[in-house]
């Protein structure tokens, strides 16, 4: 298990937190709110896939920004390290104490409320404990629709989604994170609390502050708040399943798709035929979703707010695709259960890979046109690094960002395959960045990409960086060691 370790951490306190401060920082939140028992607080210390694991002397469930103001002010005095953390989704390490057992953990479990609902200003104001999920069904009960989807929104909140500019399946059309905020409630490193909470469309003055704190995971402050942008609700879904004999073939057919469709395009997706057999054999859905095997599937989703104008527009789609060539064959969501069937081949990629066996996992962005040479040449690097490994190359097409995982070789060692991620993902970083490319694309910083953003940033902009993270926290108490190093 990788530990997350924080190399430059001079100014920070390593010593055990005595028995006195963390007893003025559990009168802050209550007895009840303030977690001490190992068992009570291994939930919050470990991510799910069990790369990372870290230890806290406490962890601490705010129930209010003023009590976050106030644990906040307490450690600027004190000088002690804290964590924000939000649903514990992340996967770079971003939310998790290291291993000095001297940083303390807030979570935001306990501030899930939502504030109010604006249909007409299309706006939503909530809690940054709130569930992704809880969002998308507080939307959808006032007709509207919040977009974010990810495949923990059930667990993942609103704040991480925030700190960390989530993306999801629907960038394509209604953008990442970054573009569904409208203002956000932020608890500064002094405790100063910032109420930047606003349903404003235009606002030309100054600095857009939001900007600093979105995709900052939790290193230049607290997150306890956020307004979000809504949308008219959807009426109409229909999902598209292709076959594909080639990338070069998806990748036209995406072309024509998005020329054909406009605005109804919400959502493409590539797999790959490993990862559906992956699928297939681990997850939920047994049955083969075409007649035959391809090497490449592209997965269309398309809406309308308006009844009716959906119809025939698939069909015609796809059968213009199958008389282009750029598809060998198709199928068309029936139903709202078959839309979700066919979904699942998708939003299932992920944890299927856990049951092969070691996997070596990277979040990557390229220009679009330039998908498929990347991936030919992403597998043939593998091949020669690791022979037998297994590429599983899925995710969204539409903007470029793909999840290039790679399973271990079957029958090889676990342990001896995840010992190679470095010099593998790092081999893989300098193709993406041939490429033109981002080594992350919708996952963060946190941890595990921290010194190689150092490396492929360049001078100027991790001084920019390193100056605001310094101005905002100059006694780098806020989540150190994280994205940057100072």
């Amino acid at each position: 298990m990788t530990v997350p370790q924080n190399k430059n951490q001079a100014s920070n306190k390593t010593q055990a937190l005595d028995s006195e401060l963390l007893a003025q920082f559990t009168f802050l939140v209550g007895d009840r709110y303030a977690l001490f028992q190992e068992d009570e607080k291994a939930k919050f210390l470990v991510e799910w896939r069990d790369k990372y694991e870290g230890k806290s002397p406490l962890i601490l469930l705010p129930g209010s920004v003023e009590e976050v103001s106030a644990i906040v002010k307490l450690a600027a005095k004190t000088k002690t390290v804290l964590v924000p953390q939000g649903g514990n989704t992340g996967l770079v390490g971003g939310q998790l104490p290291d291993q000095q057992n001297c940083q303390i953990v807030v979570s935001l479990n306990r501030m899930n409320k939502i504030r109010s609902v604006s249909p007409t200003s299309n706006s939503m104001m909530l809690d940054a404990g709130v569930t992704l999920l809880e969002a998308q069904e507080t939307a959808d009960s006032h007709d509207r629709l919040f977009p974010l989807s990810l495949a923990s929104e059930g667990s993942c909140q609103i704040g991480g989604n925030v700190s960390s500019n989530a993306g999801g399946i629907q960038v394509l059309k209604y953008g990442m994170m970054r573009d569904l905020v409208l203002g956000l409630e932020v608890v500064l490193p002094s405790g100063e609390i910032w109420q930047g909470l606003t349903d404003l469309r235009k606002d030309n003055t100054g600095y857009d502050l939001k900007h600093l704190f979105m995709g900052a995971e939790g290193t230049l402050g607290i997150i306890t708040g956020a307004t979000l942008k809504l949308f008219p609700n959807p009426v109409e879904r229909q999902v598209g399943f292709v076959g594909c004999a080639s990338l070069e073939k998806l990748a036209e057919f995406f072309s024509y798709v998005s020329g054909e469709t406009g605005s109804f395009l919400v959502a493409f997706e590539m797999i790959c035929r490993t990862g559906i057999e992956f699928v297939l054999k681990h997850g939920s859905q047994k049955a083969e979703p075409l007649e035959k095997d391809f090497p490449w599937y592209g997965l269309i989703e398309l809406e309308s707010t308006k009844d009716g104008l959906l119809e025939g527009v698939m069909e015609d789609v796809l059968g213009g695709a199958l008389e282009r060539g750029l598809i060998e064959d198709g199928v068309i969501s029936s139903s709202e259960a078959q839309r979700k069937k066919l979904w699942a081949l998708r939003e299932e990629m992920s944890a299927m890979q856990k049951p092969e066996g070691g996997s070596i996992k990277h979040d990557v962005s390229v220009p679009v046109a330039a998908i498929p040479e990347f991936i030919h040449k992403g597998n043939e690097l593998v091949e020669r690094m690791i022979p037998g490994a297994r590429p599983v190359p899925f995710g969204h097409f539409g903007d470029g960002n793909i999840h290039y995982n790679i399973s271990q070789p079957v029958g090889m060692d676990k342990q001896s395959f995840l010992d190679e991620w470095e010099p593998l993902s790092n081999a893989v970083y300098d193709l993406v960045l041939g490429f033109g490319g981002s080594i992350s694309a919708e996952h963060g910083i946190g941890v595990m990409k921290r010194d190689l953003l150092a490396q492929k940033k360049s001078s100027v902009e991790m001084d920019l960086m390193r100056s605001i993270k310094q101005s905002l926290d100059p006694d780098n108490i806020m989540n150190p060691g994280k994205v940057i190093s100072l």
